[in-house]
C-alpha cells in the first residue's frame, strides 16, 4: 500500500467504529507553556483530558503532525544516524474522551492491523504496564487479559515505568499504556534470536507501531497521581514505521515518505543513496546516507512549522526551526559538497506529497520556498566567514589543540557548527579540546536554564465542577468568585500568582492582542491583575499578591481606558490588513501580530518593500473606512464552515474550534476572538510610522491609531517649529534648509583640500623620521589627522619604497584608532600580518580590529593607551 492508502484506511476504519474525523492541529502551540511544539497526538487534546472543554465527539481520529526536538521528548541528535527516528512525524490516532476504553481499544487495533492491513500476526509483540507499587499504580491485569484472546503470552511483555507508563511531561495527563511492536527481521534472524529479547531494545527492525494510552491519572506539580474525571484512551501510531512494515521494507527512509525526497537530492547533488538493504556500505557511503536522511527529514519539520506560521529566528520556537534547517544546511555542505542553497527547492515535491492531507503546505508553498531559500543564503555566509574565524583561532594557537571555549564563541556567537569545527580542524592536523567546549556550552545553558526556570504549584481549587466562563465581550466590570489558585515562581518574573474566576470580563492574549489588566475589588481590599493569559483553556489572572480572604465575592474591573485604545488599534489592523490585500494583492496574508494599547504591529507575507505610495495608499484606505463610520457586525458561536461560506478570513498555524467568531467592518471580515470598536469612527486616525522585512517574504509594518495619532502630529508640529527657531524663522523652511545643505557641501569640499595639503605637509616631515631596522623601514607615530586621512597617508608612506612597516595612530574627538601598512613583499616573506598586528596593539587602546595582510585598523576606548601600543610597535621586526 502506498502512504497515502495507508493514511486514508486508518481514518475510515475509525470513522466506521463512529469517530469523527479531524484535521491535525498547527505544529506550534500558542497556548500551552508547558509545550513549544505539538510532540505528540495528545497534546491538541489536552483540554478535554483535563475538564476545561467539551470536545464536539466523544470519539475522535485524525493524524497529527508532530515535533520533537525539545524539553523531554527530543530526537534531534538521533536523526540521521538511524532509520526511524525523526524530527517531524506523523501520529495517527483515535480518542476517547470519557466513552470507551480497554476492551474497545485494543481489539480495534489488533482488527486494524491483522484484519485491515494483513499484517503478519506472528511478527507481532505486545506489552502492558507492569505495575509501580511506589505511585500505587497496580498491573494492568484489564489489558494482560484482552492480550491473552489474541496473542500467546509468550509475545506479551511486561513493560516497566519507563516503556509502558506515558507521561507528555513533567505535569498533565497521564496513564498506562500499552504498546505493539513488530519484528521486520528475516525469517534467519527471526529464528536465530527471538525479537521478544529485542523489544524496547532500541533494534531499528524491531520497532514499536502503536501506542494505546489509557489516560487516567493527572501528574501534579509535587510529582503525585490523582485520579481524572474521567477515564480516556489516548492512542498513536507512528505513520512512517507502519508503511515501512507496510511496504515490507526495513528503513522508514524506504518507504514512498520519503523516497520522493531522497530523488531529489540525488538530482541536485549527485551524491546517491543506498537503501537500508544494502548492509556493507564504506564509511564515505555512509556519511552521504546520514546526510541526505538529515537534509529529507529536517525540511519536513522545517516547512510544515513555516506554513504555520512558526518562521525561523533567534528566540523561543523560531530558534529551534532555525537550528533544525541549519543542521540541515550543514549537513550538505560538509558532506554533500552543496556550497550553494538548494533545501528550498524539496518543498515543492513535498507540497505534491502531502499537500492533500495537509492543505496548508500547499497553500503556503510560496512563503515556505522563499523563507528557506533566504536561511540558507544566510547561514552559507554564516559558515563562510565562520571558515575565516576559524583560520584565525587556529593562528592564534599554540601546539596542536584548539582552545574549547574559543571554539564555544564561534558556536554561540557566529552560529558555526561545532562539529564542522572539529571536522576542519581533524582536516588540518589540529584536535579540539571538547572538554573545554562542552564547560563553555554547560556554563551557558545553566545561564539560561537560571534565567528562565518556573516552577508551579499545584492547582488549589475552591470550586469543585465549575465552569469558567468570558463575559468580556458585553462587560467590562463583573461580579465573581475565584474558583482555583495556583503559584508560579520565576527566576524573571519572581512570585505571581495564577487566579481564576467564574465569570471574566478580562480578555486574555490571544490572536495577537495583548491581556487585560485591571483590579479585584472586594469590600476590605484592591488587588491589582498585571495579565491575563489563557492556558488548556483556563483564563488565568496574574497578580502579585493574593486577596487575604479568597472566597470573598470580588467585582472584576478591567482597565477600560487600555481596552479602548487597544480595541482601536485592534479594529485598525483588520482593516489594514484588508487594505494590504487590496492594494498589494491577495498573496498577502498576515503571519503575526501584536495590538496593545499604544500601537499595533502586523506581519505579513510579501516578497517585495512596500513603496512610499503604496503605504500613503494603505494608510489612506483605511482612514477612509474610519470616515466611512463602518459599524462593528459581530457573529459570535457560527460553525466555522458557515463564516468561511461567506468570506471570513482564516489564519494559518492558528487553532479553531467548531464554533468561531467572525468580526466584519464592511468589507472586511475575520475570524478573532479579540476586543473591537463598536465603530470605525472611534479609531479617530490611522498613521504608518514604519516599514521592513522580518524574514524572507515578511514584511512589518507598525501603526498608531487615535490619541497616538494626536501626539505624533502634535510632535511633528514641536519639531517643526523648533527647527524654524534655529534658523532663525524664515519665510520658507525647505528652502532655508536647502540652503544649509549647499553651505555645507561647500565648505566640506574646502575642508578636504586643506587636509589634503595638511596630509601633504605630514607626509614630507614623515618620510624623514622613517628608520631602517633589520632592512625594514620602520614608522610608529600619532598623527593629527581623521582616520580616513590617516589612511590615505599610510598608503602615500608606503609608495615611497619596498619593506615599509608602518603604524600611524589617530585620536579624532578623542577616540583612538590604530591603522597598519605592511608592504607586500614583508608580508609574503616575513609572515607579517597587519591583522594581527592591530588585534595586539588594539590591546593598549581598549579595543580591536583587523583587515587585509598588508593593511588594517583598529579602533578603541583608551586614547592614553596610544604611545604604549606605538612604543610596542618596533617589537615586530626587531
Amino acid at each position: 500500500m502506498k502512504s497515502q492508502d495507508i493514511r486514508k484506511a486508518y481514518l475510515q476504519f475509525f470513522e466506521s467504529k463512529g469517530h469523527l474525523i479531524v484535521p491535525s492541529a498547527p505544529i506550534v502551540l500558542k497556548d500551552d507553556p508547558t509545550l513549544m511544539f505539538n510532540n505528540s497526538g495528545m497534546a491538541q487534546f489536552k483540554e478535554y483530558f483535563l475538564g476545561n472543554a467539551t470536545p464536539k465527539s466523544n470519539r475522535i481520529t485524525d493524524t497529527q503532525k508532530c515535533l520533537r526536538v525539545s524539553g523531554k521528548h527530543n530526537d534531534l541528535e538521533d536523526v540521521g544516524f538511524d532509520t526511524y527516528h525523526h524530527t517531524m512525524f506523523e501520529m495517527l490516532g483515535n480518542w476517547s474522551f470519557g466513552d470507551y476504553f480497554k476492551k474497545e481499544a485494543l481489539p480495534w487495533a489488533w482488527e486494524f492491523l491483522t484484519d485491515v492491513l494483513k499484517l503478519d500476526k506472528d511478527r507481532l509483540y505486545v506489552s502492558v504496564f507492569e505495575g509501580n507499587e511506589a505511585e500505587n499504580v497496580p498491573f494492568d491485569q484489564d489489558a494482560f487479559d484482552i492480550w491473552k484472546q489474541f496473542v500467546p503470552e509468550d509475545r506479551i511483555i511486561l513493560g516497566n515505568k519507563k516503556d509502558n507508563f506515558w507521561e507528555m511531561g513533567d505535569q498533565g495527563p497521564c496513564g498506562p499504556c500499552s504498546e505493539i511492536h513488530i519484528d521486520l527481521r528475516t525469517d534467519e534472524e527471526r529464528a536465530a534470536v527471538s525479537g521478544f529479547s529485542l523489544v524496547n531494545a532500541d533494534h531499528p527492525q524491531v520497532v514499536e507501531i502503536w501506542n494505546n494510552v489509557f489516560m487516567e491519572f493527572n501528574r501534579k506539580a509535587d510529582g503525585s497521581l490523582e485520579k481524572l474525571p474521567a477515564q480516556h484512551v489516548d492512542t498513536g501510531m507512528g505513520f512512517e514505521r507502519l508503511c515501512m512494515a507496510m511496504q515490507g521494507v526495513t528503513s522508514n527512509y524506504d518507504t514512498d515518505v520519503f523516497t520522493p525526497l531522497i530523488a531529489k537530492v540525488e538530482e541536485i547533488t549527485g551524491f546517491k543513496y543506498t537503501t537500508n538493504e544494502i548492509k556493507d556500505v564504506s564509511e564515505e557511503q555512509n556519511k552521504t546516507n546520514i546526510a541526505i536522511r538529515v537534509v529529507i527529514d529536517h525540511v519536513r519539520a522545517v516547512a510544515f512549522a513555516i506554513a504555520d506560521g512558526q518562521l525561523p529566528s533567534n528566540t523561543g520556537a523560531g530558534y529551534v526551526i532555525r537550528r533544525i534547517l541549519r543542521r540541515a544546511i550543514r549537513y550538505g555542505f560538509t558532506f554533500l559538497n552543496t556550497k550553494e542553497a538548494f533545501i528550498y527547492e524539496l518543498v515543492g515535491v513535498l507540497a505534491d506529497q502531502m499537500g492533500e492531507f495537509f492543505p496548508e503546505i500547499k497553500k503556503q508553498q510560496a512563503l515556505v520556498t522563499n523563507v528557506i531559500r533566504e536561511e540558507e543564503a544566510s547561514f552559507l555566509r554564516t559558515l563562510d566567514q565562520g571558515l575565516q574565524l576559524l583560520d584565525k583561532v587556529i593562528a592564534e594557537t599554540n601546539g596542536k589543540e584548539v582552545n574549547g571555549a574559543k571554539a564555544f564563541e564561534l558556536y554561540d556567537t557566529f552560529g558555526f557548527p561545532i562539529d564542522l569545527t572539529a571536522l576542519i580542524l581533524r582536516e588540518r592536523g589540529f584536535s579540539l579540546d571538547e572538554a573545554g567546549f562542552d564547560k563553555a556550552m554547560q556554563e551557558q545553558k545553566s545561564r539560561s536554564r537560571a534565567a528562565s526556570e518556573v516552577s508551579t504549584d499545584d492547582w488549589k481549587i475552591l470550586v469543585e465542577g465549575n465552569t469558567e466562563s468570558f463575559v468580556g465581550y458585553d462587560q467590562v466590570a463583573n461580579e465573581v468568585k475565584i474558583t482555583r489558585i495556583r503559584k508560579v515562581d520565576s527566576k524573571k518574573d519572581g512570585v505571581l500568582y495564577q487566579i481564576v474566576l467564574d465569570a471574566t470580563p478580562f480578555y486574555p492574549e490571544g490572536g495577537g492582542q495583548v491581556g487585560d489588566r485591571g483590579t479585584l475589588v472586594s469590600a476590605n481590599e484592591t488587588i491589582e491583575i498585571i495579565d491575563t493569559k489563557k492556558e488548556n483553556n483556563l483564563i488565568l489572572h496574574f497578580a502579585k499578591q493574593l486577596p487575604e480572604n479568597i472566597n470573598a465575592s470580588f467585582v472584576a474591573n478591567v482597565n477600560t481606558d487600555l481596552r479602548a485604545a487597544t480595541a482601536k488599534n485592534h479594529s485598525a489592523t483588520h482593516l489594514m490588513h484588508e487594505a494590504l490585500r487590496t492594494i498589494l494583492g491577495t498573496h498577502v496574508e498576515q503571519k503575526g501580530s501584536l495590538v496593545n494599547s499604544k500601537n499595533l504591529r502586523f506581519d505579513f507575507s510579501h516578497f517585495s518593500k512596500v513603496t512610499d505610495s503604496e503605504l500613503q495608499m494603505v494608510e489612506d484606505f483605511v482612514n477612509a473606512r474610519i470616515q466611512e463610520q463602518l459599524p462593528l457586525i459581530e457573529r459570535r458561536n457560527i460553525p466555522i464552515q458557515q463564516a468561511l461560506d461567506e468570506g471570513a478570513m482564516a489564519l494559518f498555524g492558528e487553532k479553531y474550534g467548531y464554533n468561531v467568531r467572525a468580526i466584519k467592518f464592511g468589507k472586511s471580515m475575520e475570524l478573532c476572538g479579540g476586543i473591537h470598536v463598536n465603530n470605525t469612527s472611534e479609531i479617530w486616525d490611522f498613521k504608518i510610522v514604519s516599514e521592513g522585512a522580518v524574514a524572507a517574504g515578511i514584511r512589518r509594518i507598525e501603526a498608531i491609531t487615535s490619541q497616538a495619532v494626536k501626539d505624533f502630529y502634535t510632535s511633528q508640529e514641536n519639531l517643526l517649529g523648533e527647527i524654524k527657531t534655529t534658523l532663525k524663522n524664515p519665510q520658507d523652511t525647505v528652502k532655508a534648509v536647502v540652503a544649509l545643505q549647499d553651505e555645507n557641501a561647500k565648505l566640506k569640499k574646502q575642508l578636504e583640500a586643506l587636509l589634503k595639503d595638511k596630509a601633504k605637509n605630514i607626509k614630507v616631515e614623515l618620510a624623514q623620521e622613517v628608520q631602517l631596522i633589520n632592512g625594514v623601514q620602520f614608522l610608529a607615530k600619532q598623527v593629527d589627522l581623521n582616520p580616513e586621512g590617516a589612511k590615505d597617508l599610510a598608503y602615500e608612506l608606503g609608495n615611497l619604497g619596498t619593506n615599509m612597516f608602518l603604524v600611524l595612530a589617530t585620536a579624532e574627538e578623542g577616540k583612538p584608532m590604530l591603522s597598519c601598512y605592511i608592504s607586500k613583499e614583508l608580508v609574503a616573506e616575513k609572515g607579517l600580518n597587519s591583522g594581527l598586528v592591530v588585534r595586539e596593539l588594539g590591546k593598549f587602546i581598549q579595543g580591536g580590529g583587523g583587515g587585509q595582510p598588508f593593511f588594517a585598523t583598529a579602533g578603541g576606548k583608551n586614547a592614553e593607551g596610544i604611545n604604549e601600543a606605538l612604543s610596542k610597535a618596533i617589537d615586530y621586526i626587531k
